[in-house]
């Protein structure tokens, strides 16, 4: 199954420069991972405002209760909340025409 997340992130005032680029590379190397294990299948970023940290993702996973473990092993999940949609496929879909 499919799921598109939506994962908005908010970095606490008086955090440290260093402290999140720490998490963000190691947040980088998870999401490594995951594209390798065929969990995390693209992100993109929206248009953003001054400020703002958004990334939209695309993963696979079993269910629901995967897809959340998997999203609880990224590193920024500390600041992040997450929005997430099931997706499920649509009779139209090019990739299927192209399959």
């Amino acid at each position: 199954m499919e799921f598109l997340v939506t994962m908005t992130t908010h970095v606490p005032d008086g955090t440290p420069n260093e402290e999140v680029e720490r998490v963000r590379a190691r947040e980088a190397a998870r999401s490594r991972e995951l594209a390798d294990e065929g969990q995390l299948l693209r992100l993109w970023r929206p248009p953003l405002q001054p400020g703002q940290w958004q990334t939209l993702g695309l993963f696979a996973a079993e269910d629901a209760e995967q897809l959340e473990m998997t999203l609880a092993s990224m590193p920024l999940r500390v600041w992040r909340t997450d929005e997430v949609t099931p997706l499920s496929p649509h009779p139209n879909d090019p990739a299927k025409t192209r399959a």
